[in-house]
């Protein structure tokens, strides 16, 4: 275990700035808006934003924390490790997703750190983690390395909490380590398979939404789980390409009345292209395997379902397989919750762990 911190070269920086000054812009037809994906207006407000962005203050930002690497099967792991001033409090681990990174949570660390000891890594592949060096590097091998990482730290009993990739990776940890691991948070649970009891208007309806995105996936998710390699040149090589397609994400997975910030945007593509994880970002679909089933988790499970996220969660259906402890419906949020609405889902983590017993709060 090493302590690190970040320190990205002026060169690396004076790079950055030339590739933006040359941008070579493709053309768009008139008036089709977001019909064929992200408007050119949009990425040039975002470049032009860029070209003056600060990433040194970002910089500083996540040097005010603890942060540490340490080798996992070969693997690079970088993490924060923030510890609560209560020292009884339960450690917790949060997961990020794609395309997100550790920049998700920053907002989440002082409204948490009066409950937690907090630990926020960046998956292997993604942000200062760097690329991967192996294959099979899927979610379930990461839920094994959360293990390990938080055995190392010396958490005898710990919670987990995650959206997107954060969810899955937070549930297999559970059934990585059932001893360890005395509850899992999650902000996104697609749920579908098979039900016989009856389902309120609502229920169906998101229902039919859930089996509708699983028959029409993302094209990125069809990309990722068959080339990976492909259009990672691209993205690796051109700053605005990285941009536009996470910016376009950041946008319509967002719930409209809760924006997340373009300096928040830029600060999370900045974890992309530093760290050239375009491309091993992406491998995880593909070791994953697209559409791979359910997910055990044998913790109990507290879920927040936000109106306006990809998905909505089905409570029946998700209680067939899980011990639901808690249930909440946010009154508006999207796929990004801890950066969306952070005040709201840094209550119902802690309400959440709360429920579970003075026994699992104090990690005794």
């Amino acid at each position: 275990m090493n302590e690190s911190a970040v320190c990205v070269p002026d060169g690396v920086l004076e790079d950055l700035r030339e590739r933006l000054g040359r941008v070579r812009w493709p053309d768009e037809l008139p008036g089709v808006g977001w019909d064929y994906g992200i408007p050119l207006g949009r990425v040039r407000e975002l470049v032009a934003a860029w070209e003056k962005y600060d990433w040194r203050a970002h910089e500083a930002r996540l040097n005010a924390y603890p942060q540490f690497t340490t080798t996992i099967d070969g693997e690079n792991v970088w993490f924060l490790h923030v510890r609560s001033t209560d020292p009884a409090a339960l450690p917790l681990i949060l997961t990020h997703g794609w395309p997100g990174s550790p920049v998700e949570f920053l907002d989440l660390i002082p409204l948490l750190t009066q409950h937690f000891h907090l630990v926020i890594p960046a998956i292997p592949g993604f942000s200062f983690s760097g690329p991967t060096r192996s294959r099979g590097r899927g979610q379930q091998w990461v839920a094994q390395a959360w293990a390990t990482l938080m055995a190392r730290l010396g958490y005898e009993t710990y919670g987990a909490q995650g959206g997107d990739w954060g969810s899955g990776i937070s549930r297999l940890l559970a059934s990585a380590a059932p001893a360890q691991v005395v509850g899992v948070h999650v902000n996104y649970l697609p749920s579908g398979g098979a039900y016989d009891g009856p389902l309120s208007p609502t229920d169906q309806a998101r229902l039919e939404k859930t089996k509708a995105l699983a028959a029409n996936r993302h094209p990125h998710q069809i990309l990722f789980a068959a080339t990976p390699q492909t259009f990672a040149y691209a993205l690796t090589d051109s700053p605005v390409g990285q941009l536009a397609f996470l910016a376009e994400k950041f946008t319509t997975w967002a719930d409209p009345s809760s924006p997340i910030p373009d300096a928040t945007i830029l600060d999370d593509v900045m974890h992309y292209w530093l760290t050239g994880t375009a491309g091993s970002s992406s491998r995880l679909i593909k070791e994953s395997g697209l559409g791979a089933g359910p997910i055990p988790c044998p913790a109990p499970l507290g879920v927040a379902v936000l109106p306006k996220d990809i998905v909505q969660s089905i409570r029946p259906l998700v209680e067939q397989r899980h011990d639901v402890r808690q249930w909440s419906e946010f009154s508006r949020g999207g796929h990004f919750a801890a950066m969306e609405v952070p005040d709201l889902l840094a209550a119902d983590i802690a309400a959440f762990f709360g429920s579970l017993g003075r026994g699992a709060v104090t990690g005794r």
